[in-house]
């Protein structure tokens, strides 16, 4: 389409009305692992960038935390020119068809859309989306840096932090190299996510282009056992670390051991990382009629999902506050119910029950009720006495939050950390040691991508900051 740029009034844009994702059939797509979001077509994309009023004060960027030029891009896409509106992406989001897919954006820009206070806001999401799959499709790699600085970064963990804080150094001219623990990079974003929600060929294609920029990415090196921080440092001038927290948190019920009982880490990683899934799977999984999973998040939404993909005919998931206080999108909730999964609310487990051989039979509950706000701000559930019951379950899944896995830090006791085991760190992100500086979750505890990735990129900025007032080393291993 040529580019062209359109004339519409404000009254114009704002009788546009928002326009529908396209969906794959939910009675299908609860039997398959393909993306559900099928994305906006060209015509129906500049429609909806039509509806941006390009307002002075911009409170959609302020929402974003990785500072995407929001209206500048959308005005692009509008206009028709969808390289320049690619191009923006690029400077802005190292990672812009992962968040297009995964972040929350109805809980940051298009919250604070100027549209959002007389009806629905713009669909930023849908259309980051739409220009980073564009630009896939159309446009080449990134290319490197004309000037490279020769300075070395390494990054620990290929999560959203840890690349896009690699990306952006290595568009300062950085030589970065990320270690990752597993045997294939992306981290959360290639086990935790489902294909359902991001197709890994999406992660591929986003680390593709990181490493057109020279990112180099070593795969089973587990800084805290393969190799330590400070051995680290010995090698490169500064580290950022974004190996998150993935130490699973159970409830402290009786019969977590059971059999037939995951942590949603495991079961997840096992689905994605691993392909349990598959008949031929070498770390197959459990399998059965009903699916039980205890949380209300994301990644519980992601797990009781899944279930019923796997082809649990009762898929369940069990919250001990209401809908209202759900932390898991809102798309998500309406998927899932729209794919069969039910919906427990003011439900707590006290006791998995199991059977003469060890597995998981059934899981004892209480009912709830919400009493007055907790630390969250959420109302604080509290049990209703006599309201015990049995619900039968053969696979049960806990997805009520994760720690930082001490591995790491274990080895590194220079590094000071809070009450909970996280890394504490000063305004720059930088740690207690000088030149290691962390973001994401091993910082925050458990949060989103597009924090992760916010984190990623203000440590960035940092680092070249901090290389810039740290004289180079003369040689590689001097100290």
């Amino acid at each position: 389409m040529t580019p062209g740029k359109p004339t519409l009034t404000p009254k114009e844009r704002m009788a546009i009305s928002r326009v529908k994702m396209r969906e794959q059939d939910a009675g299908a797509r609860a039997r398959n692992f393909k993306e559900v979001n099928q994305g906006l077509d060209e015509y129906a994309a500049m429609e909806e960038a039509k509806r941006c009023l390009d307002c002075k004060k911009r409170p959609c960027v302020a929402g974003c935390p990785v500072g995407v030029r929001i209206p500048e891009f959308i005005v692009k896409i509008a206009e028709g020119d969808l390289a320049g509106a690619a191009a923006i992406m690029r400077e802005d989001n190292a990672l812009p068809a992962t968040t297009g897919r995964v972040c929350p954006q109805e809980k940051q820009c298009e919250e604070l859309c100027i549209r959002a206070l007389k009806g629905e806001p713009v669909a930023v999401g849908w259309l980051e989306r739409f220009i980073a799959d564009w630009a896939a499709a159309h446009s080449a790699p990134p290319a490197p840096p004309a000037v490279r600085t020769g300075r070395k970064v390494c990054v620990v963990g290929s999560g959203p932090g840890g690349l896009t804080a690699a990306g952006e150094l290595a568009r300062l001219g950085h030589d970065v190299t990320i270690f990752e623990a597993l045997h294939a990079p992306g981290g959360v974003l290639r086990y935790g996510i489902p294909e359902f929600r991001l197709p890994k060929a999406i992660v591929d294609a986003e680390i593709a282009n990181l490493e057109a920029l020279g990112v180099k990415i070593e795969c089973d090196v587990v800084v805290g056992k393969t190799v330590t921080v400070p051995e680290l440092l010995k090698e490169f001038e500064a580290c950022f670390v974004a190996n998150g927290a993935g130490l699973p948190v159970f409830m402290k019920v009786p019969g977590e051991n059971l059999k037939g009982v995951y942590s949603a880490n495991e079961y997840l990683t096992r689905v994605n990382l691993m392909g349990a899934y598959r008949p031929d799977a070498l770390t197959p999984i459990a399998k059965g009629p009903v699916a039980v999973v205890f949380g209300g998040g994301n990644t519980a939404m992601d797990g009781v999902r899944t279930a019923k993909r796997l082809g649990s005919s009762r898929a369940i998931l069990a919250y001990r506050r209401s809908r209202a206080e759900m932390p898991a999108r809102v798309e998500e909730v309406a998927h899932s119910e729209q794919e069969g999964v039910e919906l427990m609310f003011l439900v707590a487990p006290l006791e998995l029950l199991g059977d003469e051989r060890g597995w998981v039979r059934a899981v004892r509950l209480e009912r709830m009720e919400l009493g007055e706000p907790d630390a969250s701000g959420r109302r604080r559930p509290v049990p209703v006495k006599g309201s015990e019951f049995e619900l039968p379950c053969d696979i049960a899944i806990v997805a009520v939050g994760t720690s930082a896995n001490p591995l790491l830090t274990a080895t590194c006791p220079d590094l000071k950390l809070n009450k909970w085991g996280n890394i504490e760190i000063d305004a720059d992100g930088m740690t207690s040691i000088p030149g290691v500086f962390a973001g994401g979750d091993i910082v925050r505890g458990g949060a989103t991508v597009i924090l992760a990735m916010g984190d990623g990129k203000n440590a960035a900025g940092a680092i070249d900051r901090y290389l810039k007032t740290a004289p180079p080393r003369d040689e590689p291993g001097r100290p």
